[in-house]
């Protein structure tokens, strides 16, 4: 038929397909990768395009501060709300290292906790602020899970399975919120209110749909050439809430830091910051960088920009830079313990021998 790929064309040929008069043969490879390298190039675009907006509202709003007023901003911040964010940020990094967990036990891994947070962690810390996450966060991942057994595939399907983690505590943080602060988002996002409301259902909607459909039967997909069974439903609700406990921990870091002055209720700054997140997530900038400052600085239109800004620059400190700081000192302090039970190892061995 017209519509069906066949396996039996001369020669061999994959990836072509016969269309009712036999002399004409359409390439299917060919225009499939036509239109991947298309919307490829569209993506890109699009991406370069946000990036390139939010630096130019970032300068704007930046461009009306004063120097002075940003270091005494910083000044005032008291210690008391540093040490709130700190332990914020811990509960953020905690949660996230509950996404490799629940991953292993899905794919039938048996590795120890504290191999476990330290892949987590430092793939997590590295990636955010290196950005690049397939890259970064993969490569890490892999040096430190190689070393308890798992192969490339299996870090491959962990790695999807916490992404999948992310997304679902992203979507039912921004669905929550659209519906219960639907009034203060359109002030935010100049949406209607009805609107806001629409959205919001139609993606907690979504998220129960899903549930149901993973908890049916077993599901399998095809994602980058690996075949991965779906979470079940129990799974997904601990996903779920996993990805809550790690957003809002990581939007409670940046809420505690703004000024006194500041008058949005958490639930209606949560739902903005994911948001923002994920704008920074489309333009593929280094954890967003610019990109989520300029989103933030616009959709909370603060009356006191400095003191907004300074809150962002002593986030991108806490939880970015000192992470990051900290997951390079585990790896190599790791490394280094590696390497000496190696060289004991050697030694005892060689004292066997003899």
């Amino acid at each position: 038929m017209a519509d069906r790929q066949r396996d039996d064309l001369p020669g061999g040929a994959l990836g072509q397909q016969v269309c009712d008069d036999p002399g004409v043969e359409i390439d299917i490879e060919g225009k499939t990768a036509a239109r991947r390298k298309l919307i490829h190039r569209v993506g890109v675009a699009f991406s370069l395009a946000i990036f390139a907006f939010a630096l130019y509202v970032l300068a704007q709003t930046v461009g009306s501060v004063n120097l002075g007023d940003l270091r005494r901003a910083v000044a005032a911040t008291s210690a008391e709300q540093i040490a709130a964010a700190a332990a914020l940020t811990a509960v953020s990094y905690l949660a996230l290292t509950g996404y490799d967990a629940l991953a292993l036990r899905q794919i039938g891994a048996q590795v120890r906790y504290r191999t476990t947070a330290l892949g987590s962690f430092t793939s997590y810390a590295i990636s955010f602020t290196l950005g690049f996450p397939l890259i970064t966060a993969g490569a890490v991942r892999y040096w430190v899970y190689s070393q308890a057994g798992l192969t490339a595939g299996r870090v491959a399907s962990l790695t999807i399975i916490a992404g999948l983690t992310f997304w679902l505590g992203m979507a039912f943080v921004v669905g929550v919120g659209l519906v219960l602060r639907a009034e203060a988002l359109a002030d935010i996002n100049q949406l209607k209110v009805s609107l806001n409301l629409l959205i919001g259902a139609g993606v907690l909607g979504a998220i129960g749909a899903y549930v149901v459909w993973v908890g049916v039967r077993r599901r399998r997909v095809r994602v980058q050439g690996f075949r991965l069974r779906l979470p079940g439903a129990g799974v997904t609700l601990a996903q779920m809430t996993l990805g809550v406990i790690d957003l809002c921990g990581a939007a409670g870091a940046l809420y505690v830091l703004l000024p006194p002055s500041s008058t949005l209720d958490f639930t209606t700054f949560s739902a903005t910051y994911v948001f923002a997140c994920l704008l920074g997530i489309i333009s593929h900038a280094p954890g967003g960088i610019g990109v989520f400052e300029a989103t933030m600085l616009k959709a909370l239109n603060a009356p006191n920009y400095a003191a907004l800004l300074a809150a962002l620059l002593l986030f991108r400190a806490i939880y970015y830079l000192a992470p990051f700081v900290l997951a390079l000192a585990l790896l190599g302090a790791n490394e280094a313990m590696r390497r000496w039970q190696g060289l004991r190892d050697a030694i005892d061995r060689s004292r066997g021998e003899y």
